[in-house]
């Protein structure tokens, strides 16, 4: 499927100077919303997502999958600031800029001679955000983070598992696209904040934090109700029946959170029995006796496969979902009706290997699916061009590239 971005950020010029994944993923929603996202990077080198992927010759070409995955209708410089004539140009780009945003470890952009109170001077009307694991201040401020770090840091993993099992790491790196998202969120507040007072703002966005507020009632449980966190494995410890059964064929997930929806699941299976059943009878007699419920629900739900189940379970209001693997929930009517995935050429040389695939946006705007038009960049693709934009001539173009400036 294709589909422009949408325009709501049309006009705002991004520079995207992060690397492998949170900060790259806020740049891609900011762009999937309309903006010029201009990915700095570093000369010969670039985003170290360039060299992570399953694909070893992609890693070598420098389009690795993780990078395909989220730098899609952006624009590659390539810019040394180690370099007076390269922090010129990095001066020149943030001079056009709306936002500028840095996932280095506190104080690396300071040191080379970029400290926010610098942006500011240098482009007043720039919203700065920084990403990074623990935050600008704090104890831990300089410890190096990835995902999984802060998955262990945040409780994340401590209350992910099966109650005798050791914890658990999700799946994906959800604190890395947690913080993405947070980050592309603040971003869009600061432009609207922007718009009222004329003057930008710096962001500092956390991992950690953000991955401790995405705990929600799990944190609240325990700041207020006292409780211990426990791992559930696909339990749901406000009600029951509210987890994951065994089907025929597959696993099902059932929420049955309220009254009315545990009644009717009951008389869908043919077990209207269990609503009189005094250790079911309500929803704490339920969660009290959540495994009893389960042998008795599962000896009927092994009569049919999961897909089925939803079917009925569904056309009931009952809400219910068969576990789905990648590629099925790819093919899955839902995701095909929604147009979540989007073909581009593939960038580079290697034209051979058909489009480019890649997800868009969750969101649509005024009912229509968004995505990228743009394929990935290679490394330094738009430098020259943008140069130009900025008013360099071709022989100045020329100087850049043989002092290594560019």
């Amino acid at each position: 499927m294709t589909a422009a971005p949408a325009s709501l950020l049309q006009g705002i010029r991004v520079i995207d100077m992060t690397n492998v994944l949170a900060g790259p993923y806020a740049g891609y929603q900011l762009a999937l919303l309309g903006a010029d996202v201009i990915k700095v990077e570093v000369p010969g080198a670039g985003d170290l997502a360039r060299n992570l992927g399953t694909d070893a010759q992609l890693n070598a070409d420098g389009l690795g999958i993780s990078f395909l995955a989220q730098n899609a209708q952006k624009r590659s410089v390539t810019v040394n600031l180690k370099t007076p004539g390269g922090r010129k140009v990095f001066e020149d780009l943030l001079r056009t800029a709306d936002v500028l945003i840095e996932n280095f470890r506190p104080g690396v952009l300071t040191r080379l001679g970029f400290s926010p109170e610098r942006v500011r001077e240098i482009a007043p009307q720039l919203v700065l955000c920084a990403i990074s694991g623990f935050g600008q201040d704090g104890p831990r401020k300089d410890a190096p983070a990835y995902d999984q770090i802060i998955q262990g840091a945040s409780g994340m993993m401590d209350v992910t598992g099966h109650p005798d099992g050791e914890s658990l790491r999700a799946g994906y790196p959800i604190a890395d696209t947690l913080g993405g998202l947070a980050a592309a969120f603040a971003i869009s507040s600061a432009l609207v904040g922007r718009a009222r007072t004329g003057t930008g703002c710096v962001i500092d966005v956390s991992m950690l934090e953000t991955a401790v507020t995405a705990l929600g009632w799990v944190v609240s449980n325990h700041l207020v109700g006292g409780a211990e966190p426990a791992r559930l494995g696909n339990e749901n410890g406000t009600a029951a029946p509210s987890g994951t059964f065994q089907t025929a064929e597959g696993q099902l997930n059932i929420a049955a959170n309220k009254q009315e929806q545990f009644e009717t699941l009951c008389t869908a299976l043919g077990r209207e029995d269990l609503v009189g059943d005094p250790r079911f009878a309500h929803r704490e007699d339920r969660k009290r006796h959540r495994a009893e419920l389960t042998v008795e629900l599962e000896g009927v739900l092994r009569a049919r496969p999961a897909r089925e189940w939803e079917e009925i379970l569904s056309a009931r209001n009952v809400p219910a979902g068969a576990v789905l693997t990648v590629p099925q929930m790819l093919a899955s009517p839902q995701i095909l009706a929604r147009e979540l995935v989007h073909e581009l050429p593939f960038p580079g040389a290697d034209q051979g290997r058909g489009p480019l695939r890649v997800l868009g946006h969750g969101i649509h705007v005024d009912g229509r699916a968004h995505g990228p038009v743009v394929a990935p960049p290679t490394l330094g693709e738009h430098t020259d061009r943008l140069l130009a934009e900025l008013g360099y001539s071709s022989p100045e173009i020329d100087r850049l590239h043989r002092e290594g400036d560019v």
